[in-house]
């Protein structure tokens, strides 16, 4: 029988409905069992509710070197207030920007939450859904992190405030807890800081400031940013005109106006050394969080000497210190100014003042944070450390200081004097400006930078990487009085550059150690360059730009600068014990100070006055010479050894670093005779010739630099070219009757003028 054929099975088909309900369902069941486990993982370690921490936190305790407590930060002297006597607008200006739904939810409002999740889903963007309960328990409870852990707690725990407190009650203790930036807690103490005045009189405008201010104290405060405080301040009006709690003429009004900030610090705001206790207070909060510096009452132990910060302090409460006011339009302009002051052996910050006053308004810190042009004080760091470090230069290497020009540039000295032929002590004695853009040269600022940069300088540094101009301190980006302590910290350290540091040791509120500063160090140069370096620095306080600072047997290095148009003068010195950098210009950086005002001239005359009272009682020591280092006698218009010709007064004794003393002889002194009535060379025609000794450079140089008069000239006598026969007087007529002398009366001598109407080239004495 034939075989039956069989069918092929049929296939059951995929029944999509129910496969997208069988992975719904163990979606949910698997979600469902991992927000089980999260709620109950959260739960279990939930701080208890505890109506009683409802209360002022702890401060931060800040104390000196020598252990004792010199401020308080973060303690909360603040002016509770009643939400009976908080006006209605603002009120609104908190609900509208924090939680406008406050008074309809119980402690968690679930359309905000989910509003949060679709946004933050579509956009990227960081959308919260907290409500005000929850933001009160979040800082009385919880730690400020984003975890999910922490937002079941934070909604947990605001469920039972609300249970435990009328919606006033909670708004109340909202206004009154929150940190407003600015050493400010609660709305209260916030009007008072930002305003000076009681939240009974604050208007619209400056309500919706201030509740800006809650997403980001320190970012949003108009005294840090006041670009970015404006722009919140609308973002808030904005919301109140959305959700009706102002008029749109009143959004308008609002919106248009600036805001218009106190002057002063309140008293219970005020405290001591502000400029020292406002930086370790950022760096703090950089570091920890303002929740953890403002509520938790950490011990922090600084780098801080009183004696040092009250002499500073007092040196620039003197008006005598400074250059006086300029007048621009109807305004008086007074000069600003800055100093830090650190030891160099261990990177710790003794002083730093900000400004002349420390105000509300003008909290900017200008020791730490204010970027200038450094002028000539930039010299040592760019441009003489690199050449002495990397090509073996010296105080002794020989520059000629004559004019240069570059295809966009012709730069000069500040005197207008041109020295011509000096050695590398003579230019930075004196500020000269061609030799240290040839040093740069001969580094390249690629190299110059390098340098710098192991000196602690910002890598904005990097942007001058081919800018010859930073020879002379023309930077893009400046630098700060804190940058140029730390780097001449290094000179005076033998080389090795330390980080500035202001915090030694910080402990939680348990006493604690939470972390013990170890300062990072950093060897930057061979500690003969160091050396080399403030051994002309010496010469600078003892006989050059900076006597001012001189403090009679005590060694003292420094260097004077002062940019262009005199807009930031500078003096940066130290002795062995302790650095100091004085900055002094306008908060406009356009704005020159008053003519005569010099780095070597205010600036040092601040930077002797700290020293003096900072080193009372302190032995005197010499900085320490290290190995390596020789002295030797060499030319002082070649740089090499003496040679036969070689005058007395051409020779000159300076350090080497073992190795870089030359062995050729010097050879630029030549014998020669000059013309006298021309001072070129003679010719065979001249009828007077002198013998004479001359530096052969190999090239011409301007007749107005100094040393023009010693150069060997670089063309021979003209004047005398052999159709001048001796006892004959010159033919001057058209025919061929020579002109007699005139009634046989004597001819007076004739005598070569001045190019230039000056000395005739003879050498100006430096």
């Amino acid at each position: 029988m034939p075989e039956k054929k069989r069918r092929p099975k049929k296939r059951r088909q995929l029944n999509i409905l129910r496969l997208t309900v069988v992975l719904v369902a163990l979606a949910v069941f698997i979600g469902g069992g991992a927000a089980f486990g999260m709620l109950v993982l959260s739960l279990k370690d939930i701080p208890a509710f505890d109506v009683n921490a409802l209360q002022p936190n702890n401060a931060t305790l800040i104390y000196d070197q020598n252990g004792e407590l010199i401020a308080e930060i973060g303690i909360e002297k603040r002016i509770p207030i009643s939400i009976n006597d908080v006006p209605p607008h603002v009120k609104k200006a908190f609900l509208a920007a924090e939680d406008n739904s406050f008074y309809q939810h119980h402690g968690v409002d679930i359309r905000a939450i989910a509003r949060s999740v679709w946004v933050n889903a579509t956009t990227g963007s960081r959308v919260g859904g907290s409500t005000l309960t929850q933001q009160l328990v979040k800082n009385v409870f919880l730690t400020p992190d984003k975890a999910y852990k922490r937002k079941i707690q934070e909604a947990f725990l605001a469920v039972q405030v609300e249970r435990h407190y009328s919606k006033d009650e909670i708004f109340q203790m909202y206004l009154n807890w929150n940190f407003f930036g600015e050493h400010a807690y609660g709305i209260q103490s916030a009007a008072s800081t930002y305003f000076g005045k009681s939240v009974q009189e604050l208007n619209i405008e400056e309500a919706a400031m201030l509740a800006g201010l809650l997403q980001a104290p320190s970012y949003y405060s108009p005294y840090q940013n006041y670009d970015a405080a404006t722009q919140r301040r609308n973002t808030v009006l904005g919301m109140m005109y959305r959700f009706g709690h102002i008029t749109e003429e009143q959004y308008e009004a609002a919106k248009a106006k600036p805001i218009e900030l106190s002057d002063t610090t309140p008293a219970d705001r005020q405290y001591p050394y502000p400029y020292f206790i406002d930086y370790v207070t950022e760096q703090l909060v950089a570091k920890y969080g303002e929740a953890t510096v403002f509520r938790e009452g950490l011990k922090v132990y600084t780098t801080l000497d009183p004696k040092v910060q009250d002499a500073a302090e007092a040196a620039f409460a003197n008006n005598n210190n400074f250059p006086g006011s300029t007048r621009d339009g109807k305004d008086t302009l007074q000069p600003q100014g800055a100093a830090v002051f650190l030891d160099p052996h261990n990177g710790h910050i003794k002083a730093i003042v900000g400004g002349r006053e420390h105000t509300q308004r003008r909290q900017w810190n200008r020791g730490t944070r204010e970027r200038r042009q450094p002028g000539s004080a930039f010299k040592p760091i760019i441009a003489y450390g690199p050449a002495i470090e990397h090509l073996g230069m010296g105080p002794a290497t020989i520059y000629d200081d004559v004019p240069i020009k570059y295809p966009k540039w012709e730069p000069v000295n500040y005197d207008g004097i041109f020295r011509g032929l000096v050695t590398m002590r003579t230019a930075v004695t004196w500020s000269v400006n061609m030799p240290a853009i040839k040093a740069l040269e001969y580094v390249t600022p690629s190299r110059g930078v390098d340098f710098a940069l192991k000196l602690g300088f910002s890598e904005k540094l990097l942007d001058d990487r081919h800018n010859l101009a930073i020879a002379l301190g023309g930077l893009t980006h400046g630098v700060t009085p804190l940058e140029m302590a730390g780097a001449y910290g290094a000179f005076a350290n033998q080389g090795v550059y330390i980080e500035p540091t202001a915090i030694t040791m910080v402990k939680n509120n348990r006493g604690t150690v939470i972390e013990e500063i170890v300062p990072i160090k950093v060897r930057a140069m061979k500690a003969t360059t160091a050396y080399l370096i403030t051994d002309m620095l010496r010469t600078v306080v003892t006989q050059g730009t900076g006597t001012r600072a001189r403090m009679g047997n005590r060694p003292v290095a420094g260097k004077t600068g002062t940019t262009d148009k005199r807009e930031n003068i500078w003096f940066a010195g130290y002795t062995p014990e302790l650095v100091g950098v004085v900055w002094i210009g306008h908060d406009d950086q356009n704005k020159s100070l008053p003519v005569g005002a010099y780095g070597g001239v205010f600036g040092a005359q601040i930077w002797h006055e700290v020293m003096t009272k900072a080193l009372a009682g302190v032995p005197v020591r010499n900085f320490p010479q290290p190995g390596g280092l020789v002295t030797a006698t060499v030319d002082s218009k070649s740089g090499l050894l003496p040679g036969p010709r070689t005058p007395q007064e051409h020779q000159v004794s300076d350090l080497f670093e073992k190795g870089t003393v030359p062995t050729e002889m010097d050879s630029s002194h030549v014998l020669v005779e000059i013309c006298p009535e021309t001072g070129l060379l003679a010719s065979e025609f001249c009828p007077e010739r002198i013998t004479s000794v001359r530096v052969d450079v190999g090239y011409e140089v301007p007749d107005f630099v100094n040393d023009f008069s010693i150069r060997l000239p670089t063309k021979t006598c003209d004047l005398h070219d052999g159709s001048i026969l001796p006892g004959f007087p010159p033919f001057l007529g058209d025919d061929d009757d020579p002109i007699p002398p005139g009634n046989g009366e004597p001819r007076e001598p004739w005598e070569p003028q001045d190019r230039n109407g000056g000395n005739n080239g003879r050498l100006i004495p430096l």
